[in-house]
């Protein structure tokens, strides 16, 4: 595209804005280039997909290039199951981002770090951990300088030598910038640029002993891949000086601009690594695909699609702050995907016995259902019909409330696509009272779809054939967390924060056409939601749905 057509669209969030402003002063003479830049140590939730979001929708505005770059430069916990994983999520998404890897270019940021050691911008230091702590200072007290600070350039060179030979215990020294310990910006005070980590790498072995930060290794990345502009979260802000000091003092020429946005999170859902790990191993959830869970490969498993997903994103817009955004809003965006084309099914998950008195025994019929009540290219298909069938319970009151318009004793109803019934007697237990099933008679010339004008009724009902139904295992699910739980920094007592009913696990009565259900398609089981099948459970476990959203559109219902 080019600059002029730029000049026309109307741009009205402010990283864009900050952007044209960029490309209509002519900062790069290259294209507007982005990056997604995980570390591969856990999988992709939510939070992560908006940030792929944010930089994959700017790069493609201004027809520029987006990476995905793997930041793997700490052995101790990243791995190549991570890699592929998050692999797999962006095909998900329908993005094919040439890959990158941070450990590519350990030589090159190991030279960098020399460098800095030969201009007097670095020292390796001996400090220990609680050390480098303590001498960092406060908020409201400046820093102390390391007793190490002033070693020469040359033995600062000989030490990180040594460092990287491998002659140091982990831990024994880091190499730290010099840059100001009475900085308010605690960022900038002498910042630890590489330490020593004895741990095998798992693209690069034990090549390399030593490993830069994240704060380090980041803008030199970003300039060797051309990055002109680092989209970040809000809370690496105050990171944004140490950025732009490192790619300063390299001198690298067009050098990438750091830019903030506001990192995304839902309403009764956790989107930290740390957390979700702690739910994962403690066995609150199944995995970290369980599909209450927010991550992309648990939105895969419920049968959630990419495109309502960037359109939630795109709904939320370009977020300054970080900010928690309602459930119901990704549920209402799922929900209009799913409606144009999941095919709707008659499904009884609280099954009670309809006999139909006068219909004749042993027989049986084909009745035309559509596919889709919205959208007519999707057909019809026959469901059986026969004298005794199954509704569901609360279908049913045998001394209705005011108001109630469904089944009950004298009552009329419309068994959807067949006929009226009304209800003659009820048939209960004699030891428990409770209801075993229903005698009702059906009215012959009221067939669907027959043009009958005769009398109305209020209400229509879904049902199925009690001899010809399937039966299934249906999984409901709602909140992972309770709508008071409040998460802590550490030590979380995760029994007293997870909705004890946050998944129903229960049977279903469904029409038998479900028998030949893919794992690729949806359906909608009329009245209880939008289902798919679970493609993690064994085949002895027979056929598992997952409620993929509900019917329910509270989102869409409080904006109007």
């Amino acid at each position: 595209m080019k600059e002029a057509e730029h000049k026309k669209e109307a741009t009205s969030d402010f990283l864009t804005s900050l952007i044209q402003q960029d490309v209509e002063d002519g900062v790069y003479n290259r294209s507007i280039n982005t990056r997604f830049p995980p570390e591969p140590n856990g999988y992709l939730h939510i939070g992560s997909a908006y940030a792929i979001h944010v930089n994959s929708s700017i790069a493609k505005h201004f027809d520029g290039v987006f990476n995905l770059r793997f930041d793997d430069t700490n052995p101790l916990k990243e791995d190549l199951k991570y890699v592929q994983a998050i692999e797999e999520d962006l095909r998900w998404l329908g993005l094919s981002p040439k890959a990158y890897y941070g450990s590519d270019y350990s030589e090159r940021i190991y030279e960098a770090a020399v460098t800095l050691i030969s201009k007097g911008k670095a020292y390796v230091c001996d400090l220990n951990p609680e050390q480098l702590t303590e001498h960092r200072g406060t908020l409201t007290e400046p820093g102390k300088n390391s007793p190490y600070r002033e070693r020469s350039v040359e033995e600062n060179k000989n030490l990180f030598e040594q460092m990287r030979k491998g002659e140091f215990e982990s831990g024994a020294k880091v190499l730290r910038a010099k840059i100001d310990m009475s900085s308010p910006n605690i960022t900038l005070r002498d910042p630890v640029l590489y330490r020593i980590i004895h741990a095998p790498h798992y693209r690069t072995g034990t090549a390399w002993c030593i490993y830069p930060t994240y704060d380090f290794a980041h803008p030199i990345q970003d300039a060797i891949e051309g990055i002109t502009h680092s989209l970040c979260s809000a809370e690496f802000k105050e990171h944004r000086p140490l950025y732009e000091w490192v790619l300063e003092e390299l001198e690298i020429p067009e050098p990438p601009k750091q830019r903030e946005f506001g990192r995304l999170n839902l309403t009764g859902q956790v989107t930290s690594k740390r957390y979700l790990r702690e739910l994962v191993e403690g066995g609150f959830v199944d995995g970290w695909d369980d599909p209450r869970l927010p991550t992309l490969m648990a939105y895969r498993r419920r049968g959630v699609s990419p495109g309502s997903i960037f359109r939630f994103m795109t709904e939320v817009g370009m977020l300054r702050q970080n900010s928690t955004v309602e459930s119901a809003m990704l549920d209402h965006f799922i929900r209009q995907d799913l409606k144009g084309r999941a095919i709707s099914v008659m499904a009884v998950l609280d099954p009670l016995k309809v006999v139909i008195t006068n219909y004749p025994e042993g027989e049986v019929e084909m009745l035309p259902i559509k596919n889709n009540e919205t959208n007519e290219q999707l057909g019809e298909r026959e469901v059986p019909f026969s004298r005794e069938v199954f509704i569901e319970r609360e279908d049913f009151m045998e001394h209705p409330m005011k108001g109630y318009f469904r089944l009950s004793p004298g009552q009329e109803v419309r068994l959807k696509g067949a006929y009226y019934i009304r209800c003659e007697s009820v048939i209960k237990d004699m030891d428990t009272g409770e209801m075993i099933e229903l005698h009702c008679t059906y009215d012959p010339e009221t067939k669907s779809g027959t043009g009958y004008n005769g009398r109305k009724v209020k209400s229509t009902i879904h049902w199925v054939s009690a001899s010809h139904a399937e039966k299934a295992q249906v999984r409901l699910f709602d909140h992972l967390l309770k709508e008071d739980a409040v998460i802590a920094e550490s030590d979380n007592h995760w029994e007293e924060l997870v909705n004890p009913h946050s998944m129903a696990v229960m049977n279903a009565w469904i029409e038998p056409m479900i028998n030949s259900a893919a794992q690729d398609e949806t359906y909608q089981f009329i009245r209880h939601g939008y289902f798919s099948v679970d493609p993690k459970s064994p085949e002895s476990a027979g056929i598992v749905f997952n409620r993929i959203v509900a019917l329910k559109d509270g989102w869409k219902k409080n904006r109007e």
